[in-house]
């Protein structure tokens, strides 16, 4: 199951929520203000690199550029992907889980 994450970290417990709740190895996809959790030196970054010793972790491109958030600023271990990744990452899962 593919979860995806669309509320910044900083404002919901989507975050949260979604990693207690979650099977180890499926895939976190954060979209939306979510990719506000995939930049590194904030105070969910160390959440995150725990996170990510349990889940592949995924951040739309596209949405860290509508928030002038740079790739690079995005932490290691994080793969960033596009709309045609988002379409690879539902067909290969299947099941969405979508964290509100």
């Amino acid at each position: 199951m593919l979860h995806t994450i669309n509320k910044s970290p900083f404002e919901r417990n989507s975050l949260d929520s979604c990693l207690r709740l979650s099977v180890k190895g499926s895939p976190i996809l954060l979209i939306e203000d979510g990719v506000l959790a995939a930049t590194r030196g904030t105070s969910v970054s160390d959440k995150m690199a725990t996170a990510m010793n349990d889940h592949p972790m995924f951040v739309m491109g596209p949405d860290l550029q509508a928030r002038g958030i740079a790739g690079d600023s995005v932490a290691d271990g994080i793969t960033v992907i596009d709309y045609g990744g988002f379409v690879d990452l539902v067909v290969e899962h299947g099941t969405v889980q979508s964290w509100l």
